[in-house]
């Protein structure tokens, strides 16, 4: 339990700092692995600019890039705070073991970082807030079976 304080208050920092300097909006990440950070990020949406920039992205990006591979396994992820559904998605992906955040949110809907629309929209049918479509389905479904069928592909 101290390590996970210390690594909170890690990501809580690393919030301070990037948001301080106007990087982008108040969050930080940490990705440890055996009691070493192997990847840390902060919001950087407004810094860069790109909108996949937030720190829990950027935080796997540098823990893959530091171990050389993209699974990060065995991996704790610590948010200054709850993570998006686009993070939460990305730390599902990277197959992290246990994510642990500080402020909810609740707490960053509140200063305008209100994601409930998105937590919505991953509940409902096609078009939502959004509009979704599909098409090509069959020619897309050519390329993806040719990979498929590749001796020697990478799944991730």
């Amino acid at each position: 339990m101290s390590d996970d304080r210390h690594w909170l208050r890690r990501a809580i920092a690393l919030a301070a700092d990037g948001s301080g300097r106007g990087e982008g909006g108040p969050f930080g990440a940490v990705i440890v692995r055996g009691h070493v950070a192997i990847g840390e990020g902060w919001n950087r949406v407004l810094a860069r600019p790109d909108p996949t920039a937030h720190a829990e992205i950027e935080a796997i990006r540098a823990a893959a890039e530091t171990i050389g591979d993209h699974r990060l396994e065995g991996a704790v992820a610590y948010s200054s705070s709850e993570p998006c559904p686009m993070c939460l998605a990305a730390l599902h992906w990277a197959r992290v073991e246990r994510i642990v955040f500080a402020a909810g949110r609740d707490v960053a809907a509140a200063i305008g970082f209100d994601d409930a629309r998105l937590y919505a929209d991953l509940q409902a049918p096609h078009e939502v807030s959004i509009p979704i479509s599909q098409m090509l389905a069959d020619e897309a479904e050519v390329v993806m079976t040719a990979w498929g069928r590749t001796p020697g592909r990478r799944l991730y």
